[in-house]
This record gives C-alpha cells, structure tokens and sequence, in this order.
C-alpha cells in the first residue's frame, strides 16, 4: 500500500487517480452504461455508483460522529464480511443517473471528498485513534488509510476494470 508523508501528497494523489479514473467514461455511450460484460464484475455504472457509495459512507462516517451520532461502520446492517448487499445499496441509490449525470455527481463528490481530506490537520490524518470510527476495526487504521484504501486504491483498479471493459465491449 502506498504511504504518504503529507496531507498535500495524499489529496494529490486522491486527485491524480479520481480524474484518470473518471476520465475513462468520457468515450462510453449512454446506452452502454448499463451492459455487463463476461469477466467484469460490474457494469459501468456500477464502478461509477461504487466510488460514490464509499467516498460519502467515509465523510458520513465523520459528520455522524462528529455531531454526537453513533457511528456503525460499515454502515447499519451491513458486516465487514459481508459487503456485497452494500455495494448492491450504492448500485440501486444511483441506477436512474444517466451517465453524464453519474459523471458529474462523482466529480462534485470527489471535490467534497478533498475538501473533506483538508479540513483534517497532518496530525488528524496520520495518527492513530483521531475519530472513533476511524479506530472500529481491530487494525486502527489512521485516517489517511481509510481514506487512501477507498479512493485512490479502488480509483486505480477500477481504471483497470473499466478500461479492461472497454476493450472486451467493443469485441
């Protein structure tokens, strides 16, 4: 896993692999949005729905905690080890979106998102036991880590899946 010593690197790279990742809808058809395709688990839409499910879940994370509510992670009724009903939650919160409207909703999300990363200081970010949900798994990840592991580590090998999809699409 990548490491990072500043909060500056960290939202650089949020940055860097949000627009790369994005960037790669920019050539598929509305009417393509939806298609499945054989060794893809999911359809671009539901890259596009799976971004934004975590990337808000996180931020929902602090606010709820930070105005007194408690915080189950990953979310309510939802178990670490089993995480596919939330994902199937993220796809049907965002299946009416056109894609030019998931697109725009992922770049407004992303642009909250480091906003977000940057009202934290460097202390917050990379020390241990900062925010109660942060410190719910026996690991007691510091903030950077949640945040690295669900945006720029699923912003990369999402890029992957997409653009391993584009190319068996147009097969």
């Amino acid at each position: 896993m990548a490491t990072y010593t500043t909060k500056k690197e960290l939202i650089f790279e949020i940055e860097k692999t949000a627009n790369l990742f994005i960037q790669e809808f920019n050539d598929i058809k509305e009417a393509q949005k939806d298609v499945m395709v054989e060794e893809i688990d999911r359809t671009p839409v539901q890259m596009i729905a799976y971004q934004l499910g975590w990337l808000n879940l996180l931020m929902n994370w602090d606010r709820d905690e930070l105005t007194g509510k408690e915080v189950t992670t990953p979310a309510l009724g939802y178990k670490w080890n089993e995480l596919g009903g939330l994902y199937q939650s993220f796809y049907t919160q965002y299946e009416n979106y056109s894609l030019s409207e998931l697109k725009n909703e992922y770049i407004e999300t992303v642009a909250k998102f480091v906003e977000w990363v940057d009202s934290f200081t460097e202390k917050e970010i990379f020390e241990q036991d900062v925010r109660k949900w942060a410190s719910s798994t026996p690991s007691k990840w510091p903030i950077w880590k949640w945040t690295h592991i669900n945006s720029v580590a699923p912003f990369k090998s999402f890029r992957t899946k997409i653009r391993k999809w584009k190319k068996l699409n147009s097969q």
